[in-house]
C-alpha cells in the first residue's frame, strides 16, 4: 500500500455525536409533513446518505411533493437558533492536530448538506484542521465513491494514498469501490457486524486510538 497522505473523515457519528439530533429532526418532520413518523433504529440506519436518498429509503411511497415538504420541515428544525452545539466525541480535536503535526492531509465527505457542515465546522472549531470538504449537495452520494475522488484528485493523489475513516457501512463501502483503506469506528450509527462485511483495517472503539493505531497499520507520511 503507498504511504497515507489524505485521513478523511465521515462528520455525523464519526466525528460530532449528533445522532440524537438528527433523529429528532427527521421524525419532526415526518410529522410536519404529514407522514408516518419512523421509528429511531431505521432513522439511525440511514444517517450518512443524502437528505434525498434518507428519505427515500424511510419513507418510499411518499412522492416528490412529500419530499419537497419533509427537507423543508427538517431544514427548519435542524437549523432553528436553539444554542445547541452538536458535541464532539473526547478527543476529536486532539486526533485531528495530532495527524496535522504528522504531515497528513484531513478532510470530511459527509452526507450532510453545505450549509450543515459549514455550520458544524464554524461551531466546533473544526474547520482550521481541514484542507478539503464533500458534501453530498455538491456530488454523489454515499456509497458512490465519486466524492472520494474528487477529494483525491483536489489533493493530486491516489487512492492508496488515502485513508477513510467512518462509521458507517456506506463510508466503508465507497471506499472499498475505489480501493482506498479504510477503518471503522463502532460509536456511530451502524453496529460492528455493518462495518465488518466491508474489510476494514481495524474496528475502533474510540478515536483517540487512532493515532496510534495509524503508527503500527499504515505508513506515515514527514
Amino acid at each position: 500500500m503507498n504511504p497515507c497522505r489524505v485521513v478523511i473523515f465521515d462528520w455525523d457519528g464519526t466525528l460530532v455525536d449528533s445522532a440524537a439530533h438528527i433523529i429528532r429532526c427527521v421524525q419532526a418532520a415526518a410529522a410536519d409533513a404529514g407522514l408516518d413518523v419512523p421509528a429511531a433504529d431505521k432513522v439511525r440506519h440511514v444517517i450518512g446518505l443524502s437528505l434525498e436518498r434518507a428519505f427515500m429509503s424511510i419513507v418510499p411511497a411518499a412522492g416528490q411533493d412529500a419530499f419537497g415538504s419533509f427537507v423543508a420541515a427538517y431544514r427548519e428544525h435542524f437549523f432553528r437558533a436553539t444554542g445547541e452545539v452538536q458535541p464532539l466525541f473526547p478527543g476529536v480535536a486532539d486526533v485531528l492536530a495530532e495527524l496535522r503535526d504528522q504531515g497528513l492531509f484531513l478532510a470530511v465527505a459527509t452526507g450532510k448538506g453545505r450549509n450543515g457542515l459549514r455550520r458544524g465546522l464554524e461551531e466546533t472549531g473544526l474547520k482550521r484542521f481541514f484542507d478539503v470538504t464533500r458534501c453530498a449537495e455538491d456530488t454523489a452520494s454515499k456509497p458512490d465513491p465519486q466524492m472520494l475522488r474528487e477529494i483525491l484528485d483536489d489533493l493530486g493523489l491516489e487512492p492508496g494514498e488515502g485513508l477513510m475513516i467512518g462509521d458507517t457501512s456506506y463510508d466503508l463501502e465507497m471506499a472499498a469501490r475505489i480501493g482506498m483503506p479504510s477503518i471503522g469506528v463502532t460509536y456511530g450509527a451502524h453496529a460492528r457486524e455493518h462495518l465488518e462485511p466491508h474489510r476494514p483495517l481495524g474496528l475502533l472503539d474510540d478515536i483517540r486510538a487512532l493515532p496510534a493505531y495509524l503508527s503500527g497499520a499504515v505508513q506515515r507520511t514527514g
